[in-house]
């Protein structure tokens, strides 16, 4: 059941993530668990990623403690971060998966509260990693502190499972939204009743698949981004003995048989997947997909690939007016996510 009146109802709406941004939240990686022996080895390349976001905007951190703010505060000095550009807060986590426990931002300017919070249900991917009971809370906390509405779908949704193109499409895969490990109760066009009513949106384009190793069941983060209006970056497999070769073929099949609301084509970038990696007998979900547009910058994830450089000029060339900056993610990326994943937009309110 869908409360009334709805957040499109009342005019709000879900930006684009290449649209400005008010600062970005983060939740400081603290679970040995999500990176089995590897945890302290991350935050050389989380620390330098914030030093790059907090250098165009604000940067607003989830830490559990006073002790886990210093251990942060001490690790961003030793790269020269400007701290003036960060601010902790105190809201205890499970995880550091911002993009997927972190408050959804949605504004409407003419509003008297232009900006409110959509809290959706969290359950770490299909119950497969507990306790989550913290993350769950982690936008009615932020809600708090800013002290602006915040509204309950009760349904199962996460950031990194959802892009858009801030006129009114979102994308989306369905393995990943009608899993049956996330809503068992709701059908395909039940969720989009609720997309459309919680994100402001008036159309849902849905891939297929997600790429191999990625524990979310196909985050579209990973495979399909928007990069402006009418424009995706596509991710595919240049091997056609890799495993991701046919699955993202299929995608880039799709994506060409769609219309937007104005009845355009998409525009489609392709974009190579970096060479496999496979950690302790692992194959993870290595992605330069996995970017993050910042204010001015985008953030990608590099892999030690002979295809690195590439994808950094392609994603130069798709962002003209921004710089592109890669970081080395092969140590975060043993914990099945990346820039992307670890981080949630909030936007500013324009016009």
């Amino acid at each position: 059941m869908i409360s009334r009146p709805t957040p499109k109802e009342l005019g709000y709406r879900f930006p684009a993530e290449f649209e400005p941004h008010a600062a970005t939240w983060l939740s400081w990686p603290h679970k040995e668990a999500s990176w089995p022996g590897k945890i302290n080895s991350i935050y050389a390349a989380y620390c330098t990623f914030i030093k790059a976001v907090s250098e165009k905007e604000f940067v607003h951190i989830n830490v559990s403690d006073k002790e886990m703010e210093i251990f942060a505060s001490d690790k961003l000095k030793a790269l020269s971060v400007d701290l003036n550009r960060v601010r902790f807060f105190i809201h205890p986590t499970n995880d550091a998966w911002c993009r997927d426990h972190g408050p959804a931002f949605l504004i409407n300017p003419l509003a008297v509260q232009p900006k409110i919070i959509v809290d959706w249900n969290y359950n770490a991917w299909g119950n497969k990693y507990p306790p989550f009971d913290l993350d769950d809370q982690i936008p009615t906390l932020i809600a708090a502190e800013y002290n602006i509405p915040v509204l309950y779908p009760e349904i199962i949704m996460e950031g990194g499972s959802v892009d858009f193109n801030g006129h009114g499409t979102l994308i989306t895969s369905a393995s990943c939204l009608l899993n049956k490990n996330r809503n068992p109760n709701l059908n395909q066009l039940e969720i989009e009743e609720h997309l459309y009513a919680y994100y402001g949106v008036d159309q849902v384009l849905w891939v297929k698949d997600g790429i191999v190793g990625d524990d979310t069941d196909g985050h579209i983060d990973d495979t399909v981004r928007f990069v402006n209006p009418d424009t995706v970056i596509a991710v595919v497999e240049e091997n056609k003995a890799d495993d991701n070769y046919g699955l993202l073929q299929q995608n880039l099949k799709e994506l060409k048989s769609f219309r937007l609301l104005d009845d355009k084509q998409l525009n489609i970038i392709e974009l190579p997947m970096p060479d496999k990696i496979v950690f302790e007998e692992q194959r993870l979900p290595a992605s330069y997909a996995n970017f993050y547009i910042a204010n001015g910058l985008v953030i990608v994830p590099t892999f030690r690939s002979v295809k690195d450089e590439k994808a950094l000029r392609i994603i130069a060339e798709s962002f003209p007016d921004r710089s592109v900056v890669g970081i080395d993610s092969t140590d975060i990326i043993w914990g099945l996510g990346s820039f992307h994943c670890l981080s949630q937009q909030e936007p500013a309110l324009v016009g």
